[in-house]
């Protein structure tokens, strides 16, 4: 061997290691035959482990107790569909007619999953957590909410995870807070999060007395139940977008059956009488 290519080999070994350190992560370990996910073999996972723990472990870096799993799976499932009024739904199934793929059509709507239209969980858990801090500060529940509340509502007159554009009141929110208040009961979790949207709930009830009332909505529910197991304000959203992207999945797949090309927001029936002569695949309709 000269000593050209000797003094490369240190260098070459220096390279892979700075490499394997670039990319070095707790979550995964992959080698040819071995695949780990947080250190554990993926034979000893497979069944034996549902989709939810899954989710748990590589978030978390462990597996949930039972209770904590049924928790997160009972909030998984409230939020995975909304019908197709919901933009992200709505966005997927357009999309699914566009030609350009189910994974595109899911991508889509899941990209329509921002501040305004999937972000409620995430700002939710952010406006409980303050409510926590000034509670253990000494506030009392009530006066704790009311002054975030306040702080909130300076900056948007929206309430994250409070009231519903359809629902009077959101039918997931009971059985996710008795869920909830089962679990605080067997002391699974601590509870202070559900007492701390409950104080909102009640604050709201008694500033709009004799208006519709501002319950709880899934955001809500969902934000008390990812607060309670542990899970950090950003994380809220990640999750609904889990959640939801079962939804947008099942929606983008259904319209693909459809036959359409180009949906596109409202009927042909509806749209301004120049469109809606249209022909049937001409040009002008194809074209994007």
């Amino acid at each position: 061997m000269n000593a050209s290519a000797s003094a490369s080999e240190p260098a070459a070994d220096s390279g892979r290691e700075e490499a394997a350190q670039w990319w070095a992560t707790a979550v995964s370990h992959i080698e040819p035959g071995s695949i780990e996910l947080r250190d554990r073999p993926v034979q000893e996972l497979i069944g034996s482990v549902g989709m939810v723990d899954m989710i748990w472990l590589l978030l978390r870096g462990g597996l949930p107790s039972p209770r904590q799993s049924a928790l997160l799976e009972a909030a998984l499932v409230a939020g995975v569909d909304h019908g197709p009024q919901a933009p992200s739904i709505a966005a997927a199934r357009m999309a699914a007619t566009c030609g350009i793929g189910l994974n595109g059509a899911v991508a889509t709507g899941v990209n329509m999953l921002g501040d305004v239209h999937g972000g409620a969980g995430q700002q939710c858990v952010q406006m409980l957590e303050e409510i926590r801090a000034l509670h253990r500060a000494g506030a009392d529940w009530d006066a704790a909410a009311s002054e975030v509340m306040a702080l909130w509502q300076a900056r948007s007159r929206y309430l994250p995870g409070f009231g519903h554009r359809f629902h009077p009141v959101d039918p997931r929110r009971d059985p996710l807070l008795r869920l909830t208040e089962e679990a605080v009961a067997a002391g699974v979790v601590a509870g202070d999060h559900l007492q701390a949207a409950l104080a909102v709930e009640r604050a709201l009830r008694e500033r709009r007395a004799g208006a519709r009332p501002v319950p709880m909505n899934i955001d809500g529910a969902t934000a008390v139940i990812y607060a309670e197991l542990g899970f950090p304000a950003p994380l809220a959203r990640g999750l609904f977008v889990l959640s939801r992207s079962v939804g947008i999945l099942a929606h983008a797949w259904e319209e693909t059956g459809q036959g359409r090309r180009n949906k596109g927001p409202i009927p042909r029936s509806v749209l301004p009488a120049r469109l809606a002569t249209v022909a049937p695949n001409s040009p002008e309709e194809t074209s994007s």
